[in-house]
């Protein structure tokens, strides 16, 4: 009975990573937990520093994905808009700070055992929108930028699940000024740290290794 069993997972691990296997493309949405950079304000004619770590809130994405299959390596382009939250404390308030961008990761993924996969590669960001509750921010100093994408996913049938870790490689910083309180002003970093959860669905039903 025990063998039998046995017999019937792996045939049942088989079939799930086979399914996912072969060039296609698909859907994908999730949630992450975020934390942008530190957040440095100037007070007053002395332009005493002020600096404030953020409070990670949940996030989210979704998009489209594509995949160029071998036999144990893969790549797979994703084009993604994500939504992240930070919160500050500044001057006694809490502001939100909401970056809207778009992401294109190119990752190298490594087929381990069954359905087990790792990767990791680039992500390109173009920034949309950045908005720090009520105090008025200019757009980041780069619309452009390059982060890091690095985690371990599983596929079943045509659902994969994956966790990553995102990184930027370097500051990305945005001016905002107060104005309820005269001269303050100050800079935050808008560069994303997060762990983010994926579920993707396979559309296309090409099982063929390229």
């Amino acid at each position: 009975m025990k063998k039998t069993l046995l017999i019937a997972v792996l045939a049942l691990m088989g079939t799930t990573a086979f399914a996912q296997n072969g060039t296609g493309f698909g859907i994908k949405a999730g949630l992450s937990y975020n934390k942008n950079g530190d957040l440095v304000g100037s007070v007053g004619d002395a332009a005493q520093n002020i600096t404030e770590g953020a409070e990670g809130k949940t996030g989210y994405h979704v998009g489209l994905w594509g995949k160029l299959d071998f036999p144990k390596l893969y790549i797979r382009p994703e084009l993604v808009y994500t939504r992240t939250k930070s919160t500050y404390d500044f001057n006694g308030e809490s502001n939100d700070y909401d970056v809207s961008k778009l992401d294109l990761p190119v990752l190298l993924g490594y087929k381990i055992i069954g359905p087990l996969h790792v990767f990791a590669g680039p992500a390109f960001q173009y920034t949309l929108s950045n908005d720090l509750g009520d105090l008025e921010v200019e757009d980041v100093e780069n619309d452009f930028t390059v982060g890091l994408n690095a985690g371990v996913g599983v596929n079943l049938g045509k659902l994969g699940l994956d966790v990553r870790y995102e990184r930027g490689f370097s500051d990305n910083e945005a001016q905002f000024i107060d104005d309820n309180i005269a001269n303050v002003e100050g800079r935050i970093d808008s560069r994303p740290s997060q762990i983010i959860f994926s579920l993707s669905y396979k559309l296309s039903n090409n099982s063929r290794r390229q």
